[in-house]
This record gives C-alpha cells, sequence and structure tokens, in this order.
C-alpha cells in the first residue's frame, strides 16, 4: 500500500474545498456567511416554502368545489408569491443551480398576477 505525499494530501483537501464550494458560495458567502450555515432553521425555511407553495393547490380544489367550477382565487396567487420567493431563498442556501433555476423566475411572474389583480386588470 502507498502512502501519499503532503503534497497530495494538500491537493486533495484542495480540490475537495474547492469542489464543496458551489454556485453562489463564493461570491454570496464573504456577505453573508449565515446563508451557508446547516441549522434547523434552514429545514425550517425549506419546510415552509414548500408548504405554502403546495397549499396553493388545496386552496384552489376548496374554492373551485364551493363555486362548482375552476375558480382561481386571489389566495392562489398570494401562496404562490410568497411560497415560491421563500423556496427561492432556500434553493439559494442549498446552492444548488437546478433548484435555484427552477424558482428563479417565478416569484416575479406570480408578483404581476398580484399586480394585475391589485390594479384590477384581472379577468
Amino acid at each position: 500500500m502507498r502512502s501519499i505525499t503532503r503534497h497530495q494530501h494538500d491537493s486533495a483537501q484542495k480540490a475537495k474545498t474547492m469542489h464543496s464550494e458551489s454556485f453562489l458560495q463564493h461570491y454570496l458567502a464573504p456577505v453573508a456567511p449565515w446563508l451557508y450555515v446547516d441549522s434547523s432553521m434552514w429545514t425550517g425555511v425549506g419546510l415552509a416554502g414548500g408548504f405554502l407553495f403546495s397549499s396553493r393547490f388545496i386552496i384552489q380544489w376548496i374554492h373551485s368545489e364551493r363555486k362548482g367550477c375552476i375558480v382561481v382565487p386571489p389566495a392562489f396567487w398570494h401562496l404562490s408569491f410568497w411560497g415560491s420567493l421563500i423556496s427561492l431563498f432556500y434553493a439559494v442556501h442549498l446552492d444548488k443551480l437546478p433548484i435555484i433555476l427552477s424558482y428563479a423566475f417565478l416569484p416575479a411572474l406570480y408578483g404581476r398576477n398580484l399586480w394585475l389583480l391589485k390594479s384590477g386588470r384581472a379577468r
């Protein structure tokens, strides 16, 4: 069995450190180190975002059942906006590009629908 040299060990550690820093961590960690601390708080944030985002369909289903036709109530758009925003924040914490991209544009889309509702331009 061959022993590794100190140089090989240092190179492996450097590669491991570089690999552990993902998409945004290199840029955000210096200004927001709390974003990359593992804690139960982050688990709560992820669960809250997922709960809000998923509960919108339950709200929509209940409203549709009461009306007897397909209805998309304003609460659906509020839950969509806040759920996607919190989930995006959690995705940045996870620092995984596919997850970040899946939520990146949703708050803007749902925010526009909320703006249309507020301005009275929704049908």
